[in-house]
This record gives structure tokens, C-alpha cells and sequence, in this order.
């Protein structure tokens, strides 16, 4: 077996249609995702088959021309844009003596660039571990294998064995890990879960515009970049529309064709951001000629982690560079479904801000309320709320607050605690004062 090379920028991509030709947008989309792991294409080879060779995938003619192109380009590795199994690897790599890496091999190793947080790392860390448990006989084919006999038991089959256990053992390390902050991640939504705060995830394909779209409405300095999978660990914010009550958003690790399997459980507790939203804002790139089926392919993934049925305001950034003014579209039930804006320049960030009042608009209350010293229980909860703007000591030991809340929700702990509400509180349509949108961190930690 060669030595594999340390540096793998000389990239040969492959692509072949398997029953049907290629898709230009397809080809386009794996030569980004090869610039976003470092690699520099030096050519690219296409074809079509009716179904994958079981040897070489891409037939034994094919895998020659590899093998020729490769040498006279000089390519350190050949990025092949479908799942490889491990045999067709280890054939593709014997053949033309470079190393080869699948699509999912492609993304797990562009994962563990962006990673930045402790969790993301774990994460990306226990993805390449499982997906490197299935591959790692490519390492030992030079020793010899074991055989029958006395005598002939070599090392290669008992150091394979070592590495597999070692690995095991490493996976399980990092699963209990991740369960733990997993438990933390968990107690921070249930603490906001005890303060009802609605909550938004912005959600789309990668390089959509999310975390762009994010910063300007939060203030934000989550890393933004014309690249793929250019962020990966989420952020949680509290917005606050004038005279409001305020939403939670959440921003979430992009959405890509083929995501492999392993990365989908990895960011599973990631994604429960997106599942536990009450409201999910679709960031969808309008300039992209493949919208209808990136539409479709984030639908797909948001349905396998249970998250399909939470209802969309469909956000198609970049308006600006199809010349689409900004714009505001209505669905059938009447509500606001779609928004054109561009995050870039700031087109139409008015109109987002009057869907998501149209959202979660709310009235909020603002009254003088009166609590009796048996009311103990009620004051904590205004306070917990952070909904007390000022508070007197009655001589009586009860206290006079004024509060603002959101008008049910006054009503319902009014009607659980058994204090009276003056009539009528005072109620401020969203709109009034003409504000933007106000951010400031979440009280779980940031993800």
C-alpha cells in the first residue's frame, strides 16, 4: 500500500450520473464543497453508469482514467461525489495510488475545520471515528494478514483488532461526553421553557445567507462567509420587537444534499433547536437556479429529526442580486408565508420585522397590580419573567408593582394565583413606537 500524502490541495473530482446525466448545480456544489475543505480542483472527470461498479464504482475504464489523469495532473487526492464503501476505496486508492475520499469523507473533514466550540469538535470528532471504524483495514493492508496455521498468525490482524478497540472505547468516551452536555443543553431549554418565550430557528441549505441574516438581526458576531458549512456551532439570542414580548432565535447548523448519516446524529442534539422552535424562518437563497430542490432537501432532513410540522415564513435572501424589489406574500390561511430581503444590504428587514409581529404578535400590557403578602409565589413569577419595571412596599407587607407582560399571558397567572388585574390594563399594539428589531443574549448559555 502507498504512503498517503500529509497534503491533499491537488483535488481530481469525480462525478457520475447513475442513471440519469449530471446536474450542472450538483457540479457546481461539490467543486465548493472541495474549495471549502482547501482543496484547488485541477480537473474534473464526469460520466454516467446505469448503476455503481461493485469494484471501482465507477467501472474499471473509468477508474484507468483516473488513474491516467491523475498522474499527468499531478493530484495529491481524488474527491469522488458519491458514498464510496470501504472496498471500493481501498480498490480506487490501490489502482491509482492516491488517496480517495467519498462525499462523506469530503464533509466530515470540512466539519472538523469549522468545528470551534468544545461540543461541535466532540461531535465532529465521534462522526469521523464511526465513519473511520468502517475503513480502517485501508491503514494495515501492507502487514501481513493472519492465516491457519502455526507459524504463520502475522501481526496485521492483531493490531486491527487493537485499533478497533481502541477506537470503541474512544467512541464511547465521547458519547458520554456529549450525553452530558447534551443534559446542560437540555436544562437551559427547560429554564426557558419555564419563562414561555416563543422561540424562532433560522433554518436553510448551507451558504444561504443564515448566519448573515442572523447578525444583522441580533448584533451578533457569528462568522459569516461565501463558503460552505462556514459556521457550525449554533447560537441563541432574545429579540425584542418595540413594545413586544420577547422571542427566542436560534441559529443552526446549515443543511446540505447528502448529508451524511453520521452528521445527522451527531447534530441531532443540535438540531433539537430546530425542533423545539415554535416558528422555523427558511432562509432560502433566491439567486440559486436549484432553490426548488434545496427547498426540498431541507424539508427532507427536517422531517427525519421530527421537525416537519412546525410551520415556515419562508425568507428568500439575496433578492438583490436577481433584481427582486423586497416583497411580502401571503398564503392561503392569509398569513404572511414569504418575505424577499436581502440581509446584505438590508433590504426588507421591515417586512421581516412585520411578519414576525404577525407571528408572535402579542399585545403587551402594562399595569398597576396589587399583591397581598400570601401573593409571594405570584411576585417571583413577574420577577422570573423579568416583567417588574418597579416595585412599593405596602404598609400591609403586600407590594404595588408595575409590570408589562404580554396580555394572556398576565391574564392566565392572574387567574392561577388569584390577584386581581385592574380594568382594563393597558394594552400597546407591537407596532407602536416604530422600533426595530433589539437583541441581547439568551439566559441559557450560547451554543
Amino acid at each position: 500500500m502507498f504512503d498517503r500524502p500529509q497534503s491533499g490541495e491537488r483535488a481530481l473530482l469525480v462525478r457520475i450520473g447513475l442513471g440519469a446525466p449530471v446536474a450542472p448545480a450538483e457540479v457546481a456544489e461539490f467543486d465548493a464543497l472541495a474549495r471549502s475543505a482547501g482543496a484547488i480542483p485541477v480537473a474534473r472527470i464526469g460520466g454516467s453508469r446505469p448503476h455503481p461498479d461493485p469494484r471501482y464504482f465507477v467501472g474499471s475504464g473509468k477508474a484507468e482514467e483516473l488513474k491516467a489523469v491523475a498522474s499527468a495532473t499531478q493530484a495529491d487526492v481524488i474527491l469522488v461525489d458519491h458514498a464510496l464503501s470501504p472496498s471500493q476505496e481501498r480498490n480506487l486508492e490501490k489502482l491509482t495510488e492516491r488517496r480517495v475520499l467519498d462525499r462523506s469523507g469530503l464533509i466530515l473533514d470540512i466539519f472538523a475545520q469549522r468545528a470551534r466550540s468544545h461540543e461541535g469538535k466532540l461531535q465532529v470528532e465521534l462522526a469521523q471515528l464511526k465513519h473511520l471504524s468502517t475503513r480502517l483495514v485501508r491503514g494495515w493492508t501492507h502487514l501481513e494478514r493472519q492465516k491457519g496455521g502455526i507459524g504463520l498468525r502475522g501481526p496485521g490482524e492483531t493490531q486491527l483488532e487493537t485499533d478497533r478497540r481502541l477506537i470503541n472505547n474512544r467512541i464511547r468516551t465521547l458519547k458520554r461526553r456529549l450525553e452530558r452536555l447534551a443534559l446542560q443543553r437540555e436544562t437551559g431549554r427547560q429554564t426557558r421553557k419555564e419563562v414561555p418565550i416563543p422561540g424562532a430557528a433560522i433554518v436553510g441549505y448551507t451558504n444561504a445567507g443564515k448566519s448573515t441574516l442572523f447578525n444583522v438581526l441580533t448584533g451578533a458576531s457569528s462568522y459569516a462567509a461565501d463558503q460552505l458549512f462556514a459556521t457550525l456551532d449554533p447560537t441563541v439570542r432574545r429579540l425584542k420587537l418595540a413594545h413586544c414580548p420577547e422571542i427566542v432565535l436560534a441559529d443552526t447548523v446549515g443543511f446540505v444534499r447528502d448529508l451524511p448519516h453520521e452528521l445527522v446524529a451527531a447534530f441531532r442534539s443540535t438540531l433539537l433547536e430546530a425542533r423545539e422552535a415554535d416558528l422555523h424562518l427558511h432562509v432560502i437563497d433566491a439567486a440559486d437556479p436549484e432553490r426548488v430542490e434545496r427547498i426540498q432537501q431541507v424539508n427532507e432532513v427536517l422531517s427525519g429529526i421530527g421537525a416537519g410540522q412546525i410551520p415556515q415564513l419562508e425568507i428568500y435572501n439575496k433578492a438583490d442580486l436577481v433584481g427582486a424589489p423586497p416583497r411580502l406574500e401571503r398564503g392561503a390561511d392569509g398569513l404572511i408565508s414569504r418575505v424577499w430581503l436581502s440581509a446584505a444590504t438590508g433590504a426588507g428587514l421591515e417586512l421581516l420585522e412585520q411578519a414576525l409581529v404577525e407571528r408572535f404578535g402579542a399585545r403587551l400590557a402594562r399595569a398597576l397590580v396589587t399583591l397581598s403578602a400570601r401573593h409571594g409565589r405570584a411576585r417571583a413569577e413577574l420577577y422570573r419573567r423579568e416583567a417588574v419595571l418597579a416595585e412599593r412596599t405596602l404598609e400591609d407587607g403586600g407590594w404595588q408593582l408595575e409590570v408589562e407582560l404580554g396580555e394572556r399571558d398576565l391574564a392566565e397567572l392572574a387567574r392561577r394565583e388569584g390577584f386581581a388585574l385592574p380594568a382594563p390594563a393597558a394594552g400597546a399594539p407591537c407596532l407602536d413606537g416604530g422600533g426595530f428589531l433589539q437583541s441581547r443574549p439568551a439566559a441559557a448559555p450560547s451554543l
